[in-house]
């Protein structure tokens, strides 16, 4: 539990979680900022096995937060402030190759730190801010009503294009007959 002077978070940590840091990471990115329900239904709906692990982190967060008798939080109202994935320990092992050779073998293993906030009506989340700003940059501006016409190209004296002709249409391959053949 981390207390500052106006926010309070609540977090929960897998240390030594049996994937690489990287992998997890890519998951990690698809929840941050996001609302704790949709953040589930995003990990339920992600194929990679990351996803699980992160889940079961999240779930824990949750329970940590709703079981805190002094904040009174339930899990819709929070959101994912922060999520790290930092690098574990690596295990090494060794794996026999041709011609007396040994090829190394690193099983890497990650911590996952998730950290959760209430959600404040005042200030939306990281994701829905960022979201609402792509948004509103992609719409097209509409003009105002009382907008000046935009001046008419001036008109030429010159002749109207010829309506083009239709290809003819290619004669249909004549089917070889047994009498051609021979």
């Amino acid at each position: 539990m981390a207390t500052s002077t106006d926010t309070t978070t609540v977090r929960a940590q897998a240390k030594w979680v049996r994937t690489s840091a990287r992998k997890a990471r890519v998951v990690a990115e698809h929840v941050r900022g996001r609302s704790v329900p949709e953040a589930r239904a995003v990990l339920a709906f992600t194929p990679r096995a990351a996803a699980r692990d992160i889940e079961r982190v999240l779930a824990s967060a949750v329970a940590n937060a709703e079981s805190r008798d002094d904040l009174r939080w339930r899990g819709e109202e929070l959101y994912v402030a922060s999520i790290a994935v930092d690098e574990g320990p690596t295990l090494k092992r060794w794996r026999a190759r041709a011609r007396g050779r040994v090829a190394r073998i690193k099983k890497r293993t990650c911590h996952i730190t998730v950290t959760l906030a209430q959600a404040t009506v005042e200030s939306p989340t990281k994701a829905e801010s960022s979201r609402r700003s792509v948004r509103a940059a992609a719409k097209p501006k509409a003009e105002a009503p009382n907008a000046a016409p935009k001046p008419e190209a001036e008109t030429t004296t010159e002749e109207p294009k010829a309506e083009e002709k239709p290809r003819p249409k290619r004669a249909p391959r004549r089917k070889k007959t047994e009498e051609a053949e021979s």
